[in-house]
């Protein structure tokens, strides 16, 4: 076993849960989201572009293969503990988006802010800075892997193996237009694709379900089983350990909706909102639609797949967008294949759009100079390309390994933080 798999599991399975809950359970009593719905009424156009733009960073890839890749390896319990990792973070979402808020500063272009900003100047000192310049480090890094090598190897595995690289070459050429283009200009296209491929994959995952409605609590009772069990009771599977179905649960759940690990407070940072607590309630949004609706659609279309073909590799290495997309071609149709291996591409190249805007806004807080920002455009371009060919389990490793550290560090300054919280107004 590899020094990296040792590391992703540690962080995985101990050190980034761990940080999850000592938050959450911190954060509770300084997370007071009163007047959830009339805080939504009073959203205006910038806080929900910049929601639009945090979602377009975690819709799509992380609902669609992300899924997949957490039941393959951790088994129909792996939903269970997204589920309950998505509740759990909620208060934790609020958190980031509100310090964001409060400690972002004016630039050029607006507002600029992150998990950075409130390192360096809600903690202060020397020690803080330098800190916020680790973290914007590790920004970039996921950019370029999560972000970006992810996307690109899940988009290319839709499609053949002979093409795979080719796909990865149109996405790097996509990525580098848009990069020369003005990823805010293309942001605004990908941000209205964004809602209509999404309300497109949840008639097509309602359909399915609602054609195997039978099935569903015989599903339901499995993913809950097999969650405390580590023995899928429906399809007869066995073998995943409760360790295995937490660990790739809560994981992919951060993948998927990003809370905790302090990348789409980027976003969020950016709008000219009422306050503080305003456009932290639509961070709490942004889990609540990513992962408790568009995972579990996603979840109960793969174990209905599952049941009616047996399909899912369980507890193998596969690569899990073909297989995600065989589940949907079977249950759906050739037509149904055709559009979710559009949707992916779209869904990966809006991502990547998204994460870029991230790896900027961390490499302008390390310098302001050009050439940084040049050579991160050139490895975003080559991140794209070079995705496509990776081996998938080897990717999955990097990503869960960037993302542990990134939420590990980030909860601790939460909590640190956690009496700078913004109220909301009485």
């Amino acid at each position: 076993m590899s020094a990296l798999s040792v590391l992703s599991g540690l962080l995985g399975t101990v050190l980034t849960p761990v940080m999850l809950i000592l938050a959450a359970v911190f954060l509770l009593p300084h997370v007071k989201p009163r007047r959830f719905f009339r805080s939504l009424k009073e959203s205006g156009a910038s806080p929900l572009r910049s929601l639009s733009l945090a979602l377009a960073g975690t819709l799509g890839v992380g609902n669609i293969t992300g899924v997949a890749a957490a039941l393959i390896s951790g088994g129909p319990g792996a939903v269970f503990w997204m589920w309950a990792g998505a509740m759990l973070v909620l208060g934790v979402k609020y958190a980031e988006v509100n310090l964001a808020v409060r400690y972002r500063i004016p630039s050029g272009r607006g507002w600029v802010g992150g998990a950075m900003y409130y390192i360096r100047d809600g903690i202060g000192g020397h020690g803080a800075a330098l800190f916020g310049g680790i973290f914007a480090v590790l920004c970039c890094l996921n950019s370029l892997i999560t972000g970006n090598i992810v996307q690109s190897n899940a988009a290319s595995g839709v499609f053949r193996e002979d093409s795979r690289l080719t796909c990865g070459i149109v996405l790097a050429l996509l990525t580098g237009f848009a990069i020369l283009y003005g990823t805010q200009k293309i942001g605004k296209i990908t941000s209205a694709l964004i809602p209509a491929l999404t309300g497109l994959y949840i008639l097509i995952s309602l359909c399915i379900i609602g054609a195997n409605l039978p099935l569903i609590p015989g599903i339901f009772r499995d993913v809950v089983t097999s969650a405390f069990t580590g023995r899928a009771v429906l399809g007869g599977t066995a073998g995943f350990g409760i360790r295995e179905a937490f660990r790739f649960g809560i994981i992919r759940g951060i993948f998927s909706n990003e809370a905790g690990c302090g990348t789409s407070p980027t976003a969020h940072a950016a709008a000219d909102t009422k306050s503080p607590h305003h456009q932290a309630v639509l961070g709490m949004v942004e889990v609540i639609f990513d992962t408790l609706i568009l995972c579990t659609l996603t979840a109960l279309v793969l174990l209905i797949g599952d049941c009616k073909f047996g399909l899912i590799p369980w507890g193998t290495d596969a690569d899990a967008a073909p297989v995600t997309l065989e589940i949907f071609r079977c249950l759906g149709g050739d037509t149904v294949y055709r559009i979710l291996q559009i949707s992916v591409l779209l869904f990966a190249f809006s991502t990547v759009i998204a994460q870029i805007y991230y790896g900027t806004a961390a490499i302008r807080y390390l310098s302001g100079k050009r050439a940084p920002q040049v050579i991160y455009a050139v490895l975003s371009v080559i991140c794209a390309s070079v995705g496509s060919v990776i081996s998938s389990p080897f990717m999955w490793m990097l990503a869960d390994g960037i993302i542990g550290i990134m939420t590990a560090v980030n909860c601790a300054v939460l909590i640190i933080l956690r009496r700078r919280i913004v109220p909301p107004e009485p």
